[in-house]
């Protein structure tokens, strides 16, 4: 492709975006597509001979888009709700272009240098710490390894004695970090929960009593500010008291609603916080960053070098205080220039824009609850304490799942389902930086409809 070439094809592509971000909400939010229909329509083998540019972006458009469930539809409710601004999008399209890889300072000084200051941003945004030093991985999945990783190092303990504490309501990547550390599913303890679904103290306190006296070592507690099924938010100064007491490494799994301390006025959802030896928090959740760009923070990060560093002679460079060499401190050797797309979003929007934002999301999603409490056929299933709603259909669990496969079938919105206190709940998650009011009653309005 010549430079000719790329600039039309480019200049093509970006008005298409355009005109898709434009008029996003014609699209079915969710994929009609049945499994296996893109791959019958696909040829079984790649092609032989090079094609023309115009043939394979009609391909996308005809074939490959209407696969797609479009998670930047402001009307995309489930899971958590991530949503990629221009911004985000423009500075992807220049990583892309550079295909940097900064393993070392010397690979690449502004990918290692950029990320030292986005991630200091964001830690000022966030109220935490100076001593939390911070770098970008691509999920919260493989943050929460490495912070595993790190929590071993720091017990110096035999593998086999080592447990680890986490909530019946933790996300599942902390057993999948558990077991890829060496674990066992039985050095995991799951504790009980209040009628908030957050994390016990006082049982967590008696786990660990249990296990000293029993002859292992407690080493890790994860706490979560947000957690996926109901975004509870788990008491993290009286969870950090055990630890402390006890010499636990202390997780804060803020991937979710760490992002809500931007707000001022929010931002005891981080309290206790500050007392972590680790963090994380997610910006293509709900800083309009693309996926993917999970920011881990960690007080001890020698821990994570002794147990990640390992330099072949061909990778040694020249000693500078000053040249961090980010791939010592985690599993990848190859690493995106991905803090280029936060400081893109970062620049563009300011904190009071994406504050306010985050704020807005908040309140809509306690305006949800209030219309859902006043109708007779519906109850809320837990604490609205960010921008998550649960509830559930009074007829019970099935008429709840059938409302919830009517609801995605019908390509309006995208809706996710919990289990809590044994009984299915629907989730409704705010988060899309192009969600306005007027959608999330429009999509209320049609879950009353549906479920009529």
């Amino acid at each position: 492709m010549t430079p000719e070439q790329f600039r039309l094809h480019g200049h093509r592509m970006i008005d298409w975006l355009a005109e898709y971000m434009t008029h996003i909400r014609e699209y079915p939010v969710v994929s009609p597509s049945q499994p296996g229909e893109l791959i019958d329509a696909l040829p079984p083998s790649a092609p032989e001979h090079p094609e023309p540019m115009d043939n394979i972006f009609a391909g996308f458009q005809e074939q490959i888009l209407p696969a797609i469930t479009h998670w930047n539809h402001p009307r995309f409710h489930a899971f958590f709700s991530v949503s990629a601004a221009p911004e985000g999008i423009l500075a992807e399209l220049l990583t892309a272009g550079l295909n940097v890889n900064g393993m070392l300072w010397k690979s690449c000084p502004a990918a290692t240098e950029l990320e030292q200051v986005t991630t200091s941003w964001l830690r000022q945004w966030l109220g935490l710490p100076e001593d939390f030093f911070g770098m970008i991985h691509d999920t919260a999945s493989t943050g929460v390894m490495h912070v595993l990783a790190a929590a071993r190092q720091y017990a110096d303990a035999p593998l086999a004695d080592l447990v680890l504490y986490c909530s019946e309501h933790t996300h599942s990547s902390v057993e999948k970090a558990a077991a890829t550390i060496g674990l066992t599913a039985l050095q995991v303890r799951k504790i009980g929960v209040d009628p908030f679904f957050r994390m016990d103290p006082a049982l967590l306190a008696r786990a660990v009593q249990e296990d000293i006296v029993a002859g292992r070592r407690p080493f890790c507690v994860v706490a979560t500010t947000g957690a996926t099924p109901a975004a509870s938010i788990d008491p993290v100064p009286a969870i950090a008291d055990i630890a402390q007491r006890h010499a636990l490494w202390l997780h804060v799994d803020a991937a979710y609603g760490g992002s809500a301390a931007i707000v001022e006025e929010r931002r005891g959802v981080l309290a206790g916080a500050e007392r972590a030896h680790s963090l994380i928090v997610n910006p293509h959740k709900w800083m309009l960053t693309p996926i993917d760009c999970s920011v881990l923070y960690t007080t001890r990060p020698e821990m994570l070098r002794a147990a990640f560093s390992l330099v072949p002679e061909f990778l040694r460079t020249a000693d500078d205080p000053r040249a961090l060499n980010l791939m010592e401190y985690s599993l990848p050797l190859g690493r995106r220039f991905r803090a280029l797309k936060l400081w893109f979003v970062m620049r563009a929007w300011g904190r009071e824009r994406i504050a306010a934002m985050i704020d807005d999301h908040c309140h809509w999603a306690r305006e949800l609850a209030s219309w859902i409490e006043e109708h007779p056929d519906f109850e809320i299933a837990a604490p609205v304490e960010l921008s998550l709603v649960c509830f559930r259909h009074r007829a019970g669990d099935a008429a709840g799942r059938r409302l919830l496969d009517a609801v995605n079938a019908s390509g309006f919105a995208f809706l996710s389902h919990a289990v809590l206190d044994g009984r299915f709940v629907l989730r409704f998650a705010i988060g899309n930086y192009q969600t306005t009011r007027d959608d999330v009653r429009a999509v209320w309005d049609r879950i009353v409809a549906l479920a009529a």
